[in-house]
């Protein structure tokens, strides 16, 4: 055996060597990590997803009415009506008039400044009440086809109208250019259905309340909201001094986000003392909330 052979066989045997060491010993320990799909809404897990917060319809029972559409942008429209549906507490109905949500699909829309609150759908009749905001319409405007097997568009539009704004999650719905592949996300989905799971009542609330005593003549103001879901029907306000019923006031019924205002001035009271009053909203109906019904005055010693 020559040296070149020689020299052969141990540069075989080093290139043996390594690509074992190559294979089957380790160069960095340490325990896998399973790589998991970002499904919420946001990549930040921000839980602010509307527009404002606790943005709602009156009622889980919402109507629509669509106009001017192709017969498949209609079918796209009611599945994306039906899918959410089904995964939520709300539901549609279709009507001829007075609909909650208008959809059209004319290119002739004139969209006017402000109509929509984001892109092509939104809210269009938000109401500030108490800690919700009240969505009393909305409108959608279909300018594209859905290329998708799920009706990607249609929906991306009606939770703009429900009052979910943009999403920085690429895999969400939600996200600004649509994709086939992008999904509504869980906590989506929970959001509405907590929000629609409080009752659709009215809910009346004592405000500005002040109130003056000169001598034996008590002046009194309050202001009775309606921070519900529901338009109020009459109720009624009574003062009491000192557990004793001074006045009573009707009020009448009150729209929701509305409130109506009294002013009572030269109250006689006939007690020669008076140290705390009470106001009480009396109402025959179911409330959200009949604790706020009440406000307490003590007289400033």
């Amino acid at each position: 055996m020559n040296l070149k052979t020689i020299f052969g066989l141990i540069f075989l045997l080093i290139v043996v060597f390594l690509l074992g060491m190559y294979w089957f010993v380790p160069l960095k320990s340490g325990d896998f990590l399973v790589k998991t799909e970002e499904n919420n809404f946001s990549l930040t897990n921000e839980s602010d997803m509307q527009f404002y917060k606790n943005m709602r319809f009156p009622e889980p029972y919402i109507s629509y009415r669509i106009e001017d559409c192709t017969l498949q942008k209609q079918e796209d429209m009611e599945r994306g009506f039906d899918i959410i549906k089904d995964l939520t507490v709300l539901d549609f109905y279709p009507v001829t008039s007075n609909e909650e949500i208008y959809i059209t699909c004319s290119s002739k829309n004139v969209i006017e400044e402000g109509m929509f609150v984001a892109g092509e759908g939104g809210p269009t009749k938000p109401i500030v009440a108490g800690n919700f905001v009240i969505i009393l319409a909305g409108e959608i405007l279909l300018i594209k086809d859905s290329k998708c097997p799920q009706p990607n568009v249609a929906m991306h539009e009606l939770f703009h109208v429900l009052g979910f704004k943009h999403s920085e999650n690429s895999n969400n719905i939600m996200y600004p250019v649509s994709k086939c592949d992008q999904e509504i996300s869980q906590d989506m989905i929970n959001l509405i259905n907590e929000l629609y799971s409080i009752p659709s009542y009215p809910d009346l609330v004592l405000g500005n309340v002040s109130a003056t005593l000169n001598n034996r003549y008590l002046d009194v103001r309050a202001t009775v909201w309606n921070y519900g879901f529901k338009d109020a029907t009459s109720s009624t306000l009574i003062i009491y001094g000192d557990g004793k019923e001074i006045k009573r006031i009707d009020i009448s019924p009150i729209e929701i986000g509305e409130g109506r205002s009294s002013y009572l001035s030269n109250i006689f009271i006939s007690r020669l003392s008076l140290e705390k009053l009470e106001l009480v909203v009396e109402s025959n109906f179911p409330e959200l909330d009949k604790e706020n019904n009440r406000v307490i005055l003590e007289i400033k010693k």
